[in-house]
């Protein structure tokens, strides 16, 4: 029997609650290469619908887990729920398991700092740019994937060329403008600024992910690559002109420079980096609103 690990897709909370839930840490494809990674041999993805959610925790066992799936030992969250009725959780699985011959363990709650881990720390670390924090309860650094795709190129109008890379639909894990570390395909691994958002200088709809490699020329269109927030620079600006905006870029890029320059010499090869002063340049004062772009245009989906 091999080991599986089933997901829903949509997850639940998304299904119930549409553009209200909370955002995503992982997206789908990355998840799954990280189960893969800590020892998965498939993952099975069940479609959460009107069908999956109308049956009773009783129905979903005998259904999907007994007829469907041959269970033979279950590992679940120790506060798992499931079922239209909220009556499915770990006492009617271990219930009913003794009686149709599969065994069920659940994980006991992990805490870092003694404090639960859960998603919703993890969320609020990064809105509070805590990477090095978000890194011990996730064992990983978190990051951030795609491919990159084609745009109008405005940013190389005024010499900050972007690799752009499409985000999943609002709300947004991150926000703002961030020194970050790039991974290219091969490996190799440079510093950059990143905005993470809609681009409200040029009026986009779509939430993208833009990244300027520092001391770095080369095309990266079609390339994947990795992106880990180091630190925050700032939140997101309207500028009144692109030479409003070319002007903020250079001082952000002032300022990761010197963040990184600050850092470890191997901040590179070691990720996260150890906290590194930021600058106290202020910001362009030709901004209104809270919001940055890269001026370039919403390119294509991501296949994540």
């Amino acid at each position: 029997m091999p080991l599986t690990v089933v997901v829903f897709e949509p997850q639940p909370r998304e299904f119930f609650a549409g553009d209200q839930a909370p955002p995503r840490l992982t997206r789908l494809r990355e998840k799954v290469r990280l189960l893969r990674d800590h020892g998965a041999e498939q993952v099975l993805c069940l479609p959460f619908n009107d069908t999956l959610r109308s049956l009773t925790g009783r129905e979903f066992i005998d259904q999907v887990l007994i007829e469907g799936l041959g269970v033979k030992h279950l590992v679940v969250g120790d506060d798992f729920r499931f079922g239209c009725d909220r009556k499915g959780d770990f006492n009617l699985l271990e219930t009913v398991g003794q009686v149709a011959g599969f065994g069920v363990e659940h994980t006991r709650t992990f805490k870092v700092d003694d404090e639960r881990v859960s998603s919703t720390r993890v969320r609020t670390l990064l809105a509070s740019g805590n990477f090095d924090a978000v890194a011990r309860l996730l064992g990983r650094p978190y990051s951030l994937h795609g491919r990159v795709v084609r745009d109008q190129q405005l940013g190389r109008t005024i010499g900050v060329p972007t690799a752009n890379l499409p985000l999943m639909p609002l709300p947004l894990t991150l926000r703002g403008v961030f020194a970050v570390v790039a991974e290219l395909a091969n490996g190799q691994r440079y510093p950059a600024v990143a905005n993470v958002g809609l681009r409200p200088t040029v009026g986009a709809e779509r939430p993208t992910l833009e990244v300027h490699l520092l001391d770095y020329s080369g095309d990266l269109y079609g390339q994947r690559l990795t992106v880990y927030p180091c630190a925050k620079l700032r939140g997101e600006a309207k500028f009144d002109s692109f030479d409003a905006l070319k002007t903020q870029i250079e001082h952000d890029q002032a300022r990761a420079r010197r963040y990184f320059a600050a850092a470890d010499a191997g901040c590179m090869n070691s990720l996260p980096l150890a906290s590194a002063p930021l600058g106290r340049e202020s910001m362009s004062s030709n901004t209104i609103s809270s919001d940055f772009s890269s001026a370039d245009d919403p390119a294509d989906a991501n296949d994540g």
